[in-house]
């Protein structure tokens, strides 16, 4: 028993240097055709504890982010794409190459439990082959894009359309996200989904349910935004997630195309002689007054028209210093007058700190003269008294 383990101990080993030693992953894909590789998790699992699973007996399904890229390159192939949806869930590189030729794609797995990576190399060879003249593509509308690239989910696909083109000999030219065409985000909401647009081509000439596409009375019921749904002879869906959007499918005979046009043909780079070069005829000339008016004339106009009126807000609306004392109570005029005094003569004192005492500090003072006043024993004679004052005839006396 012993010796047994032991043996499956060195076959495990040699089996996990093999995988280590082939990690370049080869693939050949035709030109046209639909190309999609699923990274799975339990094969990135496998590289970061390829030992524990036998023999410590943990079992690990840890999240995993996948990063790909071009060899050598920051992104990828421009006819290569990337998903993921979740770290639980598998990624998907897919797409459809145009021209033949080899791409070096670089795979990285981050384990997010234990952050370790690993990396494995896939080799993508496009071999040159003949595109199929008919294709067409439909639109699904209660499909996503990584819950369509299982090959098991396109078969269904191919089979629906299979009996819609009345042929077999189908390939899936390209599968397409909808939000890369132009589409919304749905609402993260039950029953909203992003969309997935499926190209497929044949050899063999679009069938009569196809063709219907093309009538003018289901383009104008297209064209008019009326819910056109499948002809009940050519409803074919078996699965209700699998039925095309009727109204944007889209039909392309590529022998009907017209053929590129010819490359440019390379000169010698010298201009030929034309004779002498004759400089165009200056243009005519323009009057610019009406201009000159209309830029600055009537701005300055404007601009004195505001002045004047500003001014006559300003200066002709103003009451005078004379009108305004005429219509002042004498005693409150008074009162105002001497407080002004009071303050030019604390500001003149405050230059001097041996100058005597002000005279608004005195018991009865006239800040006219500085003469001062005996005390009156009535109540009805305001504190601040004024003699020879040209004020004093307003103040009441007894």
């Amino acid at each position: 028993m012993a010796g047994c383990r032991g043996w499956v101990f060195c076959l495990t080993v040699c089996a996990v240097s093999l995988f280590e030693a082939s990690a370049e992953i080869k693939v050949t894909i035709p030109v046209g055709k639909f190309f999609t590789y699923e990274l799975l998790r339990e094969t990135f699992q496998n590289d970061f504890e390829p030992l524990s699973k036998l023999y410590a007996g943990r079992l690990y399904d840890d999240p995993m982010i996948f990063k790909c890229n071009r060899q050598t390159f920051p992104d990828l192939p421009e006819w290569l794409r990337f998903t993921q949806r979740h770290p639980y869930d598998n990624g998907f590189l897919y797409g459809t190459p145009m021209s033949p030729g080899k791409s070096v794609i670089e795979i990285y797995a981050i384990n997010k439990r234990s952050y370790e990576a690993a990396r494995h190399i896939l080799v993508i060879k496009a071999t040159a082959e003949k595109m199929l003249p008919y294709q067409a593509e439909f639109f699904l509308k209660l499909r996503e894009i990584e819950k369509v690239l299982p090959s098991s989910v396109q078969d269904e696909i191919k089979q629906d359309v299979q009996n819609l083109w009345d042929t077999e000999a189908l390939e899936i030219v390209n599968i397409t996200n909808a939000l890369d065409r132009g589409g919304r985000v749905p609402l993260p909401l039950a029953g909203h989904f992003e969309g997935v647009y499926v190209k497929v081509g044949s050899e063999q000439y679009f069938s009569d349910c196809l063709l219907r596409v093309m009538t003018p009375e289901d383009q104008k019921q297209c064209r008019a935004g009326d819910k056109v749904k499948v002809p009940g002879g050519c409803n074919f869906c078996s699965i209700p997630s699998n039925c095309i959007t009727w109204c944007k499918t889209e039909l392309f005979d590529l022998t009907k195309q017209q053929p590129a046009p010819p490359a440019p043909t390379m000169g010698s780079g010298i201009l030929e002689d034309d004779g002498d070069f004759n400089p165009p005829e200056s243009p005519p000339s323009r009057d610019f007054f009406p201009d000159y008016i209309v830029t600055v004339i009537v701005p300055l106009i404007l601009a004195i028209i505001l002045c004047l009126l500003l001014a006559y807000i300003m200066f002709g609306k103003r009451e005078g210093v004379e009108k305004r004392n005429a219509r002042t109570n004498q005693i409150q005029l008074y009162h105002h007058h001497t407080i002004h005094g009071n303050s030019d003569e604390l500001r003149s004192m405050a230059g001097d700190r041996g100058a005597p005492s002000p005279l608004s500090t005195l018991p009865m003072f006239n800040s006219r003269t500085g003469d001062r006043a005996a005390p009156l024993q009535s109540d009805s004679i305001p504190l601040i008294m004024a003699q020879h004052d040209p004020y004093s005839d307003t103040l009441p006396r007894k």
